[in-house]
């Protein structure tokens, strides 16, 4: 099993891996809107907060030699529901014409009150 860091980025404030990687198996921690390299939340609308998750995800993949094309499922955590008409136009964006399977969970709230949280499961070939 390997742990997976984003080389140059803080340490995790918590007991956890940013990814674990066993085989072609990549197992990626929920992301939150923080930036890895100074630890500074984005405190911008639902829109900045989904872009610094999906950043996140960006440089998490490719600490493991992997890409967005390589992700198989996601499991997004919203704080409103009534955001989702937005997290969902951006994550269309990101994703383009590829769709992973998703499951979306709407949650009264999150840590440190972000309205957004994406954790993902990749196959790396």
């Amino acid at each position: 099993m390997k742990c997976i860091s984003i080389y140059g980025a803080k340490p995790n404030a918590g007991h956890y891996s940013l990814a674990i990687q066993k085989g072609n198996l990549i197992f990626i921690s929920g992301q939150l809107l923080v930036d890895p390299f100074t630890g500074e939340k984005c405190l911008g609308d639902i829109t900045a907060q989904t872009k610094q998750v999906f950043s996140n995800l960006d440089r998490i993949l490719e600490a493991a030699g992997a890409d967005k094309e390589d992700i198989m499922k996601t499991t997004v955590f919203i704080a409103d529901i009534s955001l989702w008409d937005t997290v969902n136009l951006l994550y269309k964006q990101y994703f383009g014409d590829r769709k992973s399977a998703r499951s979306i969970v709407p949650t009264n709230e999150l840590h440190h009150g972000v309205a957004i949280e994406l954790e993902a499961k990749a196959y790396k070939d």
